[in-house]
C-alpha cells in the first residue's frame, strides 16, 4: 500500500469537493442521526456531510495517518477514525443511517463483497452513497499507464496500478440484488486548469503516486516530465490560455 500525501492532495481541494457536495445533496433522507464517511481523506467530504446533516453524528474514516492528521486539523469538531475498508468493515459494530464514500473505493478490490459489507452497516431505510472516478474513460489514466508500460519505463516500474472498478452494468446488477430503491448517474466536471503542469500535479496527489513510489528521485522527475509531455500533446490550450480538463464520475445511491 502506497503512502498518501495530504498536502499534495489538498492542492485541488475545491475541485475534489464538488462531487462530494453533489453526492450528499442526492441523499433524500432528512432523518439522519449517524453517518460514516469511508475514505474521508483530508476531511473535506466529512465536513460536507456535517453541513448536509448538521444534527447527525458524523464519523470520517481513512487508513492514511497523514490524511487523518490533516482531517483532524482542518475539522477539529468532527470525529475521525483509522480504518482500512478492505479488511476492517467486518469489525464495525455501529449502524448508520448514511454510509458515504467519495472517490475512495476505486482503490479497494472486490467491489461485490465491499458494497455488500457497506450496505450491512446501514440501518433499515438507510442510504449508501458512493462516487467513483470513471478511470476507464479518463485519458490521463491511459497516458500514465501507457508511459509506465513503454520500453523506457517498463523495467523500472514493475507493476501498473490496477483499477478496482466494475462496469456500469455490473454495478446495476449488484445494486438491484441489494436494494429495491437505487439510482446510478454520471456527471462530467469540466475543470479549468491554469497549465498542463497543474494536471500532472493533480495526479501526483492520486493516480501517479503508485508509479512514482517505485522510482528513485531522479527517475521520478524524468517520469513526471514524460507524462507532462504526453499531457501537453493530448490537452489543447483554450483561447483564454487555460486547459479544459473533463473529469467523468459515476454516482450511486441505494436504500436498504
Amino acid at each position: 500500500m502506497f503512502e498518501w500525501n495530504a498536502e499534495q492532495y489538498s492542492k485541488f481541494k475545491e475541485e475534489r469537493t464538488l462531487p462530494a457536495i453533489a453526492l450528499a445533496n442526492s441523499i433524500n433522507s432528512e432523518n439522519v442521526r449517524a453517518a460514516l464517511d469511508v475514505g474521508c481523506g483530508i476531511g473535506n467530504s466529512t465536513a460536507v456531510l456535517k453541513r448536509r446533516f448538521p444534527n447527525a453524528k458524523i464519523i470520517g474514516a481513512d487508513y492514511s495517518d497523514d490524511m487523518l492528521a490533516a482531517a483532524r486539523k482542518n475539522n477539529p469538531e468532527l470525529e475521525f477514525r483509522k480504518l482500512d475498508a478492505s479488511t476492517d468493515l467486518v469489525n464495525i459494530c455501529d449502524q448508520f443511517d448514511v454510509v458515504f464514500s467519495n472517490a475512495c473505493i476505486q482503490w479497494i478490490p472486490n467491489h461485490r463483497l465491499l458494497i455488500k459489507r457497506l450496505m450491512g452497516l446501514l440501518n433499515e431505510n438507510g442510504t449508501l452513497a458512493i462516487q467513483i472516478p470513471q478511470q476507464a474513460k479518463h485519458p490521463m489514466h491511459r497516458i500514465i499507464k501507457n508511459m509506465a508500460e513503454s520500453e523506457k519505463w517498463k523495467r523500472k516500474i514493475s507493476a501498473s496500478r490496477g483499477f478496482h472498478i466494475l462496469t456500469e452494468e455490473e454495478y446495476f446488477d449488484l445494486l438491484s440484488g441489494l436494494s429495491g430503491n437505487f439510482r446510478m448517474w454520471e456527471t462530467t466536471y469540466f475543470h479549468a486548469m491554469p497549465s498542463h503542469q497543474s494536471i500532472v500535479e493533480w495526479y501526483k496527489g492520486t493516480g501517479l503516486r503508485p508509479f512514482l513510489e517505485q522510482l528513485n528521485d531522479g527517475d521520478k522527475d524524468e517520469f513526471e516530465k514524460d507524462v507532462l509531455t504526453e499531457t501537453q500533446r493530448y490537452y489543447p490550450i483554450q483561447q483564454n490560455g487555460e486547459i479544459l480538463f473533463p473529469f467523468p464520475r459515476l454516482f450511486m445511491t441505494a436504500v436498504k
